[in-house]
């Protein structure tokens, strides 16, 4: 029986296993090298506290162009993948949820536009 799968911790994506990573499941961090390379840099970790005041300071939800516009006022629309990247961090560490029309979805998989609650 396969092991449940975890989230990487550059994208918050799920990590399925693989029977390649059989002997070395307890070490895969990363879905994908771009996100090895990546990891986590202090953008992102200034968009998930980004998220997080936004969320704090407002009932109801957010979009990730709030956070995005708060850390990078100018150059917001360069931020937008990295503003969902922290929010499927923030969803893997329970802090958040992603919606769309207004149901709860799978961070994973969501495509189009999101919003952001607090859990």
């Amino acid at each position: 029986m396969p092991p449940e799968p975890k989230a990487c911790v550059a994208c918050g994506r799920r990590i399925t296993w693989r029977k390649k990573w059989e002997r070395d499941w307890d070490e895969v961090r990363y879905c994908s090298a771009g996100c090895r390379r990546r990891g986590v840099s202090d953008v992102d970790r200034d968009l998930e506290k980004a998220i997080t005041d936004l969320l704090g300071a407002r009932s109801g939800t957010i979009c990730p162009s709030d956070a995005a516009r708060r850390v990078a006022p100018d150059g917001w629309r360069e931020l937008m993948e990295p503003a969902r990247r922290a929010a499927r961090r923030l969803v893997e560490a329970g802090e958040v949820e992603i919606t769309q029309g207004g149901r709860v979805v799978d961070p994973s998989t969501a495509k189009g536009p999101i919003r952001i609650r607090r859990r």
